[in-house]
């Protein structure tokens, strides 16, 4: 005696019992292991790679050789402010240790409300450090630079 479910008269049973669609992947990825859309971090990894070599492509004779990175959040001593987080900083280079530039992804993304509030405050951010690191002024690096 086989023990078998009864079969429905609409056809085989699937898995979508509360009425929410398909399981899994919407794009099944070309190179497996490998989502096919981009992260918000290698957006964000690209958006600062774009204004760096802007930037740096129109001012590399003055600066000389410049490591830039983006990092997730600083690193702030217990004593800091709670009231300001930095969102880069600029180190300039001793030696034989080049200049460094930090882009700070989590500040600056929680202060941008849209794509072109993102894009321009990563410009003003990149700006600001680069225009530290040259002892001249933001508006003179690039002239899209708003101080407010």
């Amino acid at each position: 005696m086989e023990n078998r479910a009864p079969s429905s008269p609409r056809g085989p049973r699937r898995r979508d019992r509360r009425g929410r669609g398909m399981r899994g992947p919407g794009v099944l990825p070309r190179t497996p292991g490998r989502p096919e859309t981009r992260t918000a971090r290698e957006r964000f990894d690209d958006l600062v790679l774009a204004v760096v070599t802007e930037v740096d492509g129109r001012w590399a004779d003055r600066l000389g050789v410049v490591e830039y990175a983006v990092e997730d959040a600083p690193d702030l001593p217990d004593d800091w402010d709670p009231a300001t987080v930095p969102l880069g900083s600029a180190v300039r280079g001793t030696g034989d240790a080049p200049s460094r530039v930090v882009v700070f992804r989590r500040p600056i993304e929680h202060r941008a409300e849209s794509r072109s509030e993102l894009d321009a405050l990563v410009l003003t951010v990149v700006v600001e450090q680069v225009a530290d690191l040259l002892n001249v002024d933001p508006q003179v690096i690039d002239p899209r630079y708003e101080s407010d």
